[in-house]
């Protein structure tokens, strides 16, 4: 009889999480990832911020993790202005406007993961493991470039945006007050995440998609001539904007596996599937894989093994819906605001007013981002 029901392979947080998840139901958990390195080492030098909503917080809350959170690591959004590339053309979401307390919170990747490890140093049923152990059910949270998912026959439908994602810290001369703000400006995707580090009340996280040569270039930039393309890109909507942290770059993609399961093996998070940055709902749909995955596992048949595949065909039938329709969403945004056609130009600049004054539209919109 193996010694673990569960191995989990994955170094993230959507492994570090469900190992937590699943270990908190009394199941015998295997951890196959690397502990991050403590705070105020290089892990404090990451400058990503995840954007969480409301699902994703209350799973973490329930894992006993959110409350673990610093208070300048977790920053909560209350609105959110959306901008076209031509003038009049926004979006604007409020928290009080659809009844909620905050549009998601922004998180501080290095923390969130610190606190992860911590949770996980006391969890009884959880094992670190530095290789492969046998187990009833393998659940595969590595990015599928590790080649894990392979092993399993696994293939991934791709599409190379031609985009790189730059990520940085950022201080503006403003206050953030908990607003978030993104710019379409074709070919571009420019988000501002209100943040409290490294100044409370005056940080952003950055997150830019551009064209792999002009990421390039801005990422070999000086800070002055980086700062000058952030000041051209928001129009000192925000302030003006200071560096203050390394920047970060990554290639973009829409990155889809053919089958999420098979007898003995499951795969969430970055390993399912991958999509554009722009909708900030990467992490969010791995942690929704998470709950689904433990909700069909506590959900089972007592004399339905752990690897059954007809039980796992249940967690893949919950979430690939979800999954494929953010894709097409962010997918479809990113397409439309980077073509240079003018019918497509009007079109879209007008889409952005018509949602802005659809009031039921809008609130459906939120509740989606929200999780719900």
């Amino acid at each position: 009889m193996e010694k673990f029901d569960v191995l989990v392979r994955g170094n993230g947080c959507v492994g570090r999480s469900l190992a937590l998840a699943l270990g908190a139901r009394g199941l015998r958990v295997a951890l196959l990832a690397r502990p991050t390195a403590p705070s105020g080492s290089s892990s404090s030098a990451d400058v990503r911020a995840y954007a969480l909503n409301a699902a994703s917080v209350a799973l973490l809350t329930r894992l006993r993790v959110w409350e673990g959170l610093a208070e300048d690591a977790r920053t909560p959004v209350h609105d959110m202005r959306i901008h076209g590339d031509r003038a009049g053309a926004e979006l604007h979401f409020s928290a009080w406007q659809q009844g909620a307390g905050e549009l998601a919170h922004i998180v501080d990747a290095a923390a969130l993961e610190d606190q992860l490890d911590a949770a996980l140093r006391f969890a009884p049923h959880v094992q670190r493991v530095t290789e492969p152990v046998p187990a009833m059910l393998q659940a595969l949270c590595e990015g599928r470039d590790t080649g894990a998912a392979q092993e399993f026959g696994v293939q991934y439908e791709r599409h190379d945006y031609g985009h790189m994602g730059v990520a940085t810290r950022l201080t503006a001369s403003k206050p953030h007050q908990g607003q978030a703000w993104q710019w379409f400006r074709s070919p571009d995707v420019l988000a501002l995440l209100p943040f409290d580090r490294p100044e409370p009340g005056h940080s952003y996280g950055l997150v830019w998609s551009l064209p792999k040569d002009e990421a390039r270039r801005l990422m070999a930039a000086g800070p002055a001539e980086f700062e000058s393309a952030l000041l051209e890109a928001t129009g000192g909507a925000a302030g003006t904007l200071k560096l203050a942290g390394e920047r970060q770059s990554w290639p973009l993609q829409l990155c889809r596996a053919d089958t999420l399961c098979g007898p003995g093996w499951v795969l969430l998070g970055d390993a399912a599937h991958l999509v554009h940055p722009l909708a900030g709902q990467g992490l969010n749909l791995g942690l929704a894989d998470v709950e689904a995955l433990v909700d069909v596992i506590v959900r089972r048949e007592s004399w339905r093994s752990l690897g059954d595949e007809k039980l796992l065909r249940r967690y893949a039938r919950a979430r690939i819906a979800p999954t494929w329709a953010m894709g097409e969403l962010t997918d479809g945004l990113l397409r439309g605001f980077a073509s240079q056609a003018p019918v497509l130009a009007r079109l879209r600049n007008e889409g952005l007013r018509l949602v802005d004054r659809a009031g039921p539209l809008k609130k459906w919109l939120t509740a989606r981002a929200l999780g719900h």
